[in-house]
């Protein structure tokens, strides 16, 4: 067994420190030795560290009803840095901009014409340009000007509401999710996700318009990320979400970590050829309509069960619209379905994460980048 460094219990105690400094909000040196079960003099230590490299700073004092002095309540410096998180749907992009403690300081969303309003361009596009001109508040982090190129103006939008919700803050990172297959080596896009005006190398372009770096992801994968952090796979280690939606995929988390494939392909089960069609066809919300609960369970089911008889991952999460509002009753359906399918035990359950999953999960992927840059990657 690896022995510990002091320099790297150190890192490790500094980092436990601030994590539960961000699950807890403040803390006093008491409190965070009864917490950690550090001893005095290593609680003090790494306190006076953190203060003085800028990452906790005393907000307060509490014991004000008891004897002797006040004990110091310590919390995170939260304008430390700023991240934002991008969701771009075939019509909108939404932006919500976060300090490092996770609090949101911001956020603005700006439609997208659609593609038929827009002028058709390049191999991976279903349109070109996407608006008449800059739109307000860009010029705040984004260069001014267009390059004239297709997909300028998406990116001009792109960046432009990611300017908006920052107003005058730096962004340490920005994670933008997207429907599509991300190639896991370049990043980039390696399908048509239907957005209008995305095109090749649009991340690229991206990266140089925003001042931060800027991470794309699949929109699923993001989705899953929200789900495993706060939502109904929380302290799971194996599930799969089922995203149900206007698009239909999968998300993979195997061991604790999001699995993407060797393409970035891992989860793309829309194509799944079932008994009527493909599993996007079946059960995408533009054909669900008038479909009875017991149908549309059977439906959800098949589509599972291949997930189910290869990962056997233990936990199926319906997210996406129709997981969302079929709730505890369309999942509890979705388990009878796929137990009698497969000999494997697995649960069903629906999304519970609040509001916009695929936010979320683009703002809680860009904190974890900013913690571990600023607060320092636990040693292993």
């Amino acid at each position: 067994m690896k022995t510990a460094t002091p320099q790297m219990a150190r890192a490790i105690n500094d980092r436990l420190a601030l994590d539960l400094l961000l699950e807890h909000g403040t803390l006093t040196a008491p409190q965070l030795r009864a917490l950690t079960g550090l001893s005095r003099p290593t609680v003090s230590d790494l306190i006076e560290r953190l203060r003085v490299n800028g990452l906790i700073a005393v907000v307060g004092e509490s014991g004000e009803d008891r004897r002797g002095p006040n004990a110091r309540v310590y919390g995170i410096v939260a304008d430390r840095a700023h991240v934002a998180g991008v969701d771009v749907r075939r019509d909108t992009v939404n932006v919500t901009v976060a300090d490092i403690t996770g609090r949101t300081v911001g956020s603005a969303a700006r439609p997208l014409e659609t593609a038929r309003s827009l002028q058709s361009a390049g191999p991976l596009e279903t349109a070109g340009s996407a608006g008449a001109g800059p739109p307000p508040g860009a010029g705040q982090s984004v260069e001014p000007g267009r390059s004239g190129e297709p997909g300028d103006d998406l990116v001009t939008i792109i960046a432009g509401t990611v300017a908006e919700a920052a107003g005058h803050r730096s962004m340490h990172a920005v994670v933008v999710g997207a429907p599509g297959m991300v190639n896991p080596h370049s990043g980039e896009l390696a399908t048509d996700n239907g957005v209008p005006g995305w095109r090749p190398n649009l991340l690229q372009a991206l990266r140089h318009r925003i001042d931060a770096p800027v991470t794309l992801e699949n929109e699923v994968n993001l989705a899953a990320v929200a789900e495993h952090r706060i939502g109904s796979a929380r302290g799971r280690k194996d599930f799969v979400l089922l995203w149900l939606d206007d698009g239909v995929g999968a998300a993979v988390t195997l061991d604790g970590r999001l699995r993407r494939g060797a393409s970035g392909g891992a989860g793309e089960v829309g194509t799944l050829g079932l008994r009527g069609g493909s599993f996007c066809d079946l059960v995408s919300t533009e054909f669900i309509g008038g479909l009875d609960r017991d149908s549309l369970a059977a439906r959800i089911a098949e589509g599972a069960f291949t997930s189910v008889a290869v990962l056997d991952p233990g936990l199926v999460v319906l997210g996406g619209e129709t997981g969302r509002s079929g709730g505890d009753a369309l999942a509890a359906l979705v388990g009878e379905r796929l137990a009698a399918l497969s000999p494997v035990p697995t649960q069903v359950r629906p999304s519970t994460v609040e509001g916009n999953a695929i936010l979320h999960g683009a703002l809680l992927t860009a904190l974890s980048i900013a913690h571990r840059d600023i607060f320092g990657e636990v040693p292993a």
